[in-house]
């Protein structure tokens, strides 16, 4: 990238569609060509064959682990995943606080406790290994805390977490009370990998910006929760799955579809910024989806053969295909999650990508600071008298 900056202003399309920022070697999206990888390695690859541990430990390592690695990795996560007495003492406060609005609300002040409790301090002061494991920490404890907050929100009393469980089944474990059965734990897993990292959104940017300021890592990690928690970014799977339920019958969808193509509403489930291809996540999602089998799964395959002949119709050239949201509420409704309990598990996945993004900012003293154009009344204008 260029070091030197710009003597005017440079305008950039709006949302800086297409404006490359910085570079990264964390991973890549090609959204014509419909692919996508972490480092050097197919994502839905890496998904279909390795566990979560080994996805992490590549993205905050540059390399996949070797067998000791991968073992030594699994202890240090498991150990780092409960939490300290003071912070679990406070999350029946944070959970009735945020009833209405749901853990991954409450999630944003736990993880800003827990950091704070941790001792976490400014990216700025602190040397890469300290970094580091500042970020393996917060990691590892937020599938905790975000269980941990949906069980109170219920009336259930916490589970604490097992270290002798891998990543994923002690995620659905921790849900739900019950160790899970082994095909649901690898299906949750391969959407967990799958969701680890995408490039730059608005999540991921959001994080990095902050990081670039010199913030300590849960300031990053908390600013990025913000950012996905908004129903365009990733509260998508469950309302996804709000669409089958509102169709209700086969019958229904080519009726329901049309009427609200024609008014001009989005369709959840469907569309990507990035993509003119069938999102590669989706088609992941699907086959594992199609595995489980049953009557959700295929009303979702009529859904989606209906709806992207619709769009193709009514919004001819604009290569509208369902993206990562559609199969993955159909996914984790199947694996047993609460609809109000999706995005968290995105979040929780996506804490690690955001974490190896930014490390990797964080070894840029630059802060990011662009400008805005102001188009307000022209000044200066006198103040008037009180």
């Amino acid at each position: 990238m260029p070091t030197t900056e710009p003597s005017a202003p440079i305008d950039v399309p709006r949302g800086l569609k297409g404006v490359v920022v910085t570079e990264t070697s964390i991973g890549d999206v090609r959204g014509a060509e419909g692919f996508y990888h972490y480092r050097e390695y197919s994502a839905v690859e890496l998904a279909r064959t390795r566990t979560f541990e080994d996805v992490w430990h590549l993205m905050f390592h540059g390399a996949l682990p070797d067998p000791a690695q991968a073992d030594a990795f699994r202890a240090r996560t498991a150990e780092l995943r409960h939490l300290p007495a003071d912070v679990a003492d406070a999350l029946p406060a944070i959970a009735r606080s945020t009833a209405l609005s749901g853990p991954l609300a409450g999630l944003r002040t736990a993880l800003s406790l827990a950091g704070a409790s941790a001792g976490f301090r400014p990216l700025y002061d602190i040397d890469p290994d300290r970094r580091r494991a500042d970020a393996l920490a917060a990691c590892a404890a937020v599938p905790t805390l975000v269980t941990a907050l949906h069980r109170l929100g219920q009336g259930l009393d916490p589970v604490p977490p097992r270290d002798d469980l891998p990543y994923a089944a002690n995620y659905l474990y921790m849900l739900t009370g019950q160790e899970p059965d082994p095909a649901r734990a690898r299906a949750v897993e391969s959407y967990l990998i799958s969701t680890v990292d995408h490039g730059f959104n608005a999540s991921t940017f959001t994080a990095r910006v902050i990081a670039s300021t010199g913030a300590d890592l849960a300031a990053c990690l908390v600013g990025a929760l913000g950012a996905l928690s908004g129903p365009l970014h990733g509260g998508a799977p469950s309302r996804a799955l709000d669409t089958l339920d509102a169709i209700g019958a086969p019958d229904r969808i080519d009726g329901w579809l049309r009427e609200r193509v024609l008014a001009g509403d989005r369709i959840m489930g469907f569309g990507h910024p990035v993509y003119t291809t069938e999102d590669p996540r989706s088609r992941m999602l699907k086959a594992i989806a199609r595995g489980f089998g049953g009557d959700l799964v295929d009303f979702a395959l009529q859904v989606e053969e209906r709806a992207e002949a619709i769009l193709a119709e009514l919004k001819p050239g604009r290569e509208l295909h369902i993206n990562v949201e559609f199969y993955a509420g159909v996914v984790m409704e199947l694996c047993g999650l609460p609809r109000e309990m999706f995005t968290p598990t995105f979040a929780a996945a996506r804490m690690v990508g955001w974490s190896a993004n930014v490390l990797e900012q964080a070894d840029d003293s630059k802060i990011i600071r662009p400008l805005a154009r102001y188009v307000g009344p022209p000044p200066a204008r006198p103040v008037p008298a009180a």
